[in-house]
Order: structure tokens, then sequence, then C-alpha cells
């Protein structure tokens, strides 16, 4: 799954995870005037599905337009991402994953963000989701309130699950990129027709989910030296981002399984999981890149979207379609000229 968002590749790759960046979506090589006229094609075609969703009355099709207009510059205001983004965490049928994206809506040059309301929200309505705690965490680091981080990390330690509502976005943007044909100059976008244009919006879209401290949790777990509480509590958020909803929680809990393993078979356990990790996340954006030339590819994971989950089930269920194996092969390793593993 596109995988770095917000978060900055260089300490990404502190923690190996260099490997889980974003893959490039196949496009074509163009002339300037071409490939400018191409994109303004495609802003006009999302601009239009946004235009369309605004006016349904339910959460999930406003999650798909707030998540569509968000990155698109001077919308009306009400097509525009503050207000959709409001009206979809009061629609019938809206959760968490609605908050989740009004963490979003927030003046990041005022140092405004998160969103102050949203968070303290999500805090009430999912207080047994790691990645709120983990965000509240980053949040305080940023404010030098490093006691109240450690409360932080020991809510999310005591957390059931971690779940940053990547897979409700890519449902929300799969369900409704099809209400209107992609334009004729859009499709050239792709050779994958209609399918490829609307997959192309849907994997790069929901690729700019916002993100909780997962850096900040890194760096204070492997700070914990002697601190055993700390350890303990280090130790069991790990186990529960091992299980989480995204490669890059998967990643962080088994960092943390392999810094703060009490013995050395562990911590290869742990070495060896997040090397398969890497091989699952390098194929899976093989087959996103395929996609903007494969009819049936595109349709696929469209169709694996649409069903909802977590992002990690949607990479799992499209990697066992596609017939390629979730273990690495025997003596493979990430590319040695690559800083994830420089620095694994």
């Amino acid at each position: 799954m596109p995988r770095l968002r917000q978060l900055s590749l260089a300490g990404a790759c502190l923690l190996g995870w260099c490997a889980l960046a974003t893959p490039t979506l196949a496009h074509k090589q163009l002339k300037p005037d071409v490939a400018q006229a191409r994109a303004a094609t495609l802003v006009a075609f999302q601009r239009d599905l946004v235009s369309v969703l605004a006016p349904r009355a339910d959460a999930l099709p406003l999650l798909g337009a707030a998540l569509l207009a968000r990155p698109l510059p001077k919308q009306p205001k009400w097509n525009g991402f503050p207000s959709l983004i409001e009206r979809a965490v009061a629609a019938p049928g809206h959760g968490p994953a609605q908050r989740w994206l009004q963490l979003a809506d927030c003046d990041a040059k005022a140092g405004a963000c998160p969103n102050a309301q949203a968070l303290a929200a999500l805090t009430d309505e999912a207080p047994d989701n790691a990645a709120v705690w983990l965000l509240k965490l980053g949040q305080d680091i940023r404010a030098d309130k490093h006691d109240a981080a450690r409360a932080d990390l020991a809510h999310a330690a005591q957390a059931k699950l971690y779940d940053d509502y990547t897979g409700t976005s890519l449902q929300a943007l799969a369900t409704s990129v099809g209400v209107l044909p992609p334009p004729r100059a859009a499709l050239d976008a792709t050779a994958a027709g209609a399918a490829g244009v609307q997959a192309l919006l849907v994997f790069g879209i929901a690729d700019t989910q916002p993100q909780p401290g997962l850096q900040a949790a890194a760096r204070l777990c492997e700070g914990a030296g002697n601190d055993q509480a700390l350890g303990a509590d280090c130790r069991q958020l790990g186990k529960t981002l091992e299980w989480g909803a995204s490669p890059l929680a998967r990643s962080l809990g088994l960092h943390l399984r392999e810094v703060l393993a009490l013995d050395a078979a562990d911590a290869e356990q742990a070495r060896r999981a997040r090397r398969d990790l890497v091989w699952q996340v390098q194929q899976f954006n093989q087959l996103v890149a395929r996609a903007q030339d494969d009819k049936a590819q595109a349709q696929h994971l469209l169709a694996l979207a649409r069903q909802g989950g977590t992002e990690m089930s949607l990479m799992l269920a499209a990697l066992r379609d596609a017939g390629l194996p979730t273990d690495a092969p025997g003596g493979w390793e990430p590319h040695p000229d690559s800083p994830a593993k420089a620095s694994s």
C-alpha cells in the first residue's frame, strides 16, 4: 500500500521503513503541454465527482467527497473539504473514520494541527484504538509535554487495536469514483481505461490520511533503558501494532519486538517478519503500479477496496489473489543500496 504519507522519509528510514515508501504510479512520458492538459482534465473530473457526491446525506459518500475535495484548490465553500467533513461526522452512519479525517481540517501554518476538536472527540469515541493515543503522543511530544506523552503511550499499550481508518477511506473512494464516467481526455492517462483512472484517484488520494506519532513512539521506546515499566508498555504496544491495520504500524510493532526482545531468538523472528513485510509491500506496490496498464488488475483492486476492511487485509488479499507469496523468498533482502537495508 502506498504508505509514507505525512511521515518524513528521512525519519522513516531510521526505522528501516524506506522500503515501505509510496510507489510512483505508472505514467507515460509526455510532452510538458500534453501532461499539463491531462492533469487539468483529471482535476476537473475530480471537481465534478465532488459536485455529484456533495448532496448525499450518508457518511460514507460524504467521506469520499471530502477526501476528493481536500487536495483541490479554490473549492467553493459548500463543496470544500471543511464543509464536507463537518457534514460527514454528523451524517447517518458516521463513525471514527470520518472524525479521523477531520483531524486534517486545521491550519498547519498556525500550528493548529491536528484539529483539536476532532482529537478530543476521538479519545472519547475510540479510546480502545492505539492510533488515537499515538496521535496524541506525537502532539504532546511536539509541545514538550513529556509526562502527558508517557501517559499517552500507556493508553496506547492498553488499547485493543490499531486502526488509522485507511481501509474505510479506500472503501469510501472506491465506491464514490464510479458515480461519473471519466472524460475521454482523462482515459489517456492510463492504458486501463476508466478503471485505471479510478484506481489512480483511489490509491493516490487515500495515501493522504492523517498519521499518528509512530516515530515519536519509536524514539520514546528506544530510550526505555532500565525503565522497566516503559519497556513493558512498549512491548505490549508492539504486540498490538503487529496486528494493526497498516503496514507502517506492523513495521513499528515488529521493530519494537526486535529492539526490546528479551532473547535473541525472538529478535531474529521479528527481523524476519519485518523482511517479509517489506516484501509484501513491494509486491503490492507493483500491483498498484500495474493497474495503470492492466484493466483487470485495476478492476480487482477497486473491488477489494469496495469491500472495506483494513489496509493490511486489502494488501494481503491482493497478493493472495495474484498468486504471490506473502513470505519473502529464501535469501531475499531489501536492496543493499537502499536506506532501509543500511539502517535495518
